[in-house]
């Protein structure tokens, strides 16, 4: 990826995202949501909305804005609609937080705030869908991995339309019955086209570009990989579907929900079979710590969704599968948004600050801007503390489950000190950290203007 413009607000977006990881992990430590609480209680769903649009959407947002033009070779159209995104996005889910506060009896907040977070959080995911989308665009026919992103667009969409749906009644500003069933029944769908289509879909895009460049893979389209595309859009078109279905009162949702789920297990198992390969072709026999790292995430991607499937693990699993998704979000999407983020940031620091030298001046490699042996420590304890709040999940004791959450919050806070490190260049010998001419990266701000 050497040569490609760097996004100037990736970095504001990963660093808001890292603030709502620690925020939201630090709210379950506190004993807030479930299993406190019920998995419909006030407290649950603020935690969910912090973690998933906070955490998971701002760091897939601000991703985007730097590899979408990496996978259809093409420069981001509207860049400069990123920080009003951004803006937008971050008072919506405060406000959607206060609402969901409301409902739970706290005083000095409003039901009301549901709704008007909904419309800012809206407005923000629809400015960036619109820098993404324009620049999808620009190429045809569209490469594999962008057709992911593409659906996973199309996702967020439903997922933020019936999220609206959602606030109009919780706030009493609806009581149209269609809208009332669609809450009392599409909740689960509404969180499948969250985090099954917005968010993995859209990872497994992603990753099907940057797994070959880290691992030296082939990056050829096979049979199996347009397989996974298939799969995963027929079962992300049912779950739409079925939201239809409950807003006209039919019967059909039990069935279509069983073959989204076969469609959705179908894909994992392919996606799963599909990344040995890249790893058994890999021409880079010692992979660095951000592949090793995720080798965890697709393990908790595969074992969650498999045992979704299964009735007796699912029904094992808590109020909602509360378990299994739990390990989905924080094993599987939270896993590797960390793994990866511990390469990104530093090759884009590196970029950033050394680009504008190489070759007039020595510059380090981007490893020097890391510590692995350090940071793998963290990995190992965020994983083992993930398995560990899940395994709490399953036996029903929250005083484990808090054990084990205060336990993966400390590994997250020490992951991103690392990261911090890393911009700030810690680590990159005193002679080669800043030679004549680079920039120093600032933080998370941009130190140039964004792009058109």
């Amino acid at each position: 990826m050497p040569g490609t413009t760097l996004s100037p607000w990736t970095m504001s977006y990963f660093a808001a995202a890292c603030i709502f990881l620690v925020v939201g992990q630090g709210a379950m430590v506190a004993g807030y949501g479930y299993p406190f609480a019920a998995v419909e209680a006030p407290g649950t769903l603020a935690v969910v909305h912090v973690v998933a649009i906070g955490w998971l959407g701002l760091l897939m947002a601000g991703a985007l804005l730097q590899f979408v033009p990496v996978l259809v070779a093409a420069p981001l159209r509207g860049g400069r609609l990123a920080p009003p995104a951004l803006a937008l996005l971050i008072p919506g889910l405060l406000l959607l937080v206060g609402g969901f506060a409301a409902l739970g009896g706290a005083e000095g907040v409003s039901p009301a705030m549901l709704p008007s977070g909904a419309l800012l959080l809206a407005m923000g995911f629809g400015l960036v869908i619109i820098m993404l989308a324009t620049t999808l665009l620009m190429v045809r026919p569209l490469p594999l991995p962008a057709r992911f992103v593409a659906v996973g667009l199309g996702a967020l969409i439903a997922a933020v339309l019936a999220g609206a749906a959602f606030t109009l009644v919780l706030s009493g500003t609806v009581t149209n019955y269609a809208a009332i069933a669609l809450l009392l029944n599409g909740v689960p769908l509404h969180a499948a086209l969250g985090l099954g289509g917005w968010l993995t879909l859209t990872a497994i895009g992603v990753s099907y570009r940057l797994l070959p460049m880290f691992m030296l893979a082939p990056d050829d389209t096979r049979a199996i990989s347009r397989l996974v595309w298939w799969t995963g859009a027929a079962a992300l078109a049912i779950v739409v579907a079925g939201i239809v279905l409950i807003a006209v009162d039919s019967d059909g949702i039990k069935g279509a929900r069983s073959v989204a789920t076969f469609l959705a297990v179908s894909a994992a198992v392919l996606y799963s079979a599909d990344v040995l390969r890249l790893f058994r072709e890999r021409r880079r026999k010692i992979v660095e710590l951000n592949i090793r790292a995720s080798y965890a995430a697709f393990a908790a991607l595969f074992a969650s969704v498999v045992m979704f499937a299964l009735p007796i693990t699912r029904a094992a699993a808590g109020e909602g599968a509360a378990a299994l998704v739990y390990l989905f979000v924080f094993g599987w999407l939270t896993g590797l948004g960390l793994a990866q983020l511990y390469k990104i940031i530093p090759f884009l620091t590196w970029l950033e600050c050394y680009g504008p030298v190489l070759g007039r001046s020595a510059v380090p490699r981007v490893q020097d801007l890391v510590e692995e042996k350090r940071a793998s420590i963290w990995f190992f304890v965020y994983y083992l503390a993930v398995i560990a709040a899940t395994l709490s999940l399953f036996a029903e004791s929250p005083a484990a489950f808090r054990v084990a959450t205060l336990a993966q919050l400390c590994a997250t806070v020490g992951l991103m000190v690392e990261l911090v490190r890393a911009r700030m260049l810690s680590y990159v010998a005193a002679p080669l950290r800043l030679p004549a001419g680079a920039p120093r990266p600032h933080l998370f701000l941009p130190i140039s203007r964004p792009q058109e």
